[in-house]
């Protein structure tokens, strides 16, 4: 069994102009151990999902459909005080924004150690000493002087790592990182990444790993879930994904990364826009933007062997057509 597992998931926003499907219809599953990406462009629906999760969508949104399954229990749906167990304790969310994590008029060594004595039965002291070492462990200098620090005093990439730090410190066994290392410099982002990877080997912690940084992925993460207007069109393991994108968007995505082996060559460009979450194509949502497409793209796509695509088996004539 999975730890986590999603199911048919919808999750909408009811506004003035219309229904918007933020989440229409995704699946997928991630094991103790393992480290899931999910790969899309902005308003593809891969941060709504993993709040979704987390059980933190506000009004005028809402969970409508689907199965959440956390270690075998249901938690869509469930009481605010049943999620507040969880999150913090065995699952935790690490957001883009680390403001969405840290109170600006609390010390950080107060916000730390509130966070591990909601969960564990630990001294004050015991606390403080285990906040301390997690914010050395993610490249915070002089952590005793540190924790007494307010979250103004630190720059936007610190305030990341506090954040991060918040989220590891509880061992979750399932962990939702959403782009958490965007704000950061590359020697921050490996130093991050070493950790995380040892959270996953030595914890057995499960990783969904937000991101749109493809680059990270390859050397990072176990599988790829491709995420595109609601709906994930691809999912495969990562060498498969990267060396043998079966969907074109999922092609487009990859030929547009920076390439040693590409150099002299422009990059590869999806032509358009995502279409509006109020106005989605009937049939397959990419084909507007897919030079790929024929008739019978007017059809909804169903994902079918992990692949929302019915001409899936063919891409490789079209990779050469288009090269």
């Amino acid at each position: 069994m999975s730890l986590l597992q999603i199911d048919n998931l919808q999750t909408h926003f009811f506004t003035s102009a219309g229904v918007v499907k933020a989440v229409d219809g995704v699946s997928y599953a991630v094991d103790r151990g393992e480290v899931l990406a999910v790969v899309g462009e902005s308003g593809s629906g891969k941060s709504v999902t993993g709040l979704s999760v987390m059980g933190l969508i506000d009004a005028p949104g809402r969970v409508v459909g689907g199965a959440i399954r956390f270690d075998g229990r249901e938690i869509a749906g469930l009481p605010n005080a049943e999620m507040r167990k969880l999150r913090g304790a065995r699952i935790a969310m690490i957001f883009q924004d680390p403001m969405m994590t840290l109170n600006p008029v609390l010390r950080i060594d107060t916000q730390m150690v509130e966070t591990i004595l909601a969960h564990r039965a630990m001294s004050r002291s015991e606390a403080w000493a285990l906040s301390r070492d997690t914010l050395g462990r993610v490249g915070i200098p002089s952590p005793d002087e540190r924790m007494r620090a307010y979250p103004h005093q630190f720059s936007g990439g610190m305030r990341q790592r506090v954040a991060i730090a918040i989220a590891l410190l509880n061992k979750p066994d399932l962990i939702i990182a959403d782009e958490p290392t965007t704000a950061l410099d590359v020697t921050i982002q490996a130093q991050i990444l070493h950790l995380m990877q040892g959270l996953v080997e030595e914890e057995r912690t499960a990783l969904v790993w937000i991101t749109h940084d493809l680059s990270v992925v390859a050397g990072f993460a176990d599988r790829v879930a491709v995420m595109y207007a609601g709906e994930i069109v691809e999912e495969a393991r990562t060498d498969d994904l990267i060396a043998a994108p079966r969907h074109p968007y999922t092609r487009g995505l990859i030929g547009s990364v920076p390439s040693r082996n590409l150099r002299g060559r422009r990059l590869a460009q999806i032509p358009g826009g995502a279409p509006p979450a109020l106005n989605r194509p009937e049939g397959c949502r990419f084909a507007p933007r897919c030079a790929f497409c024929t008739e019978g793209c007017e059809r909804p796509q169903e994902l079918r062997d992990k692949v929302r695509c019915w001409r899936a088996a063919e891409l490789p004539e079209y990779a050469e057509a288009l090269a």
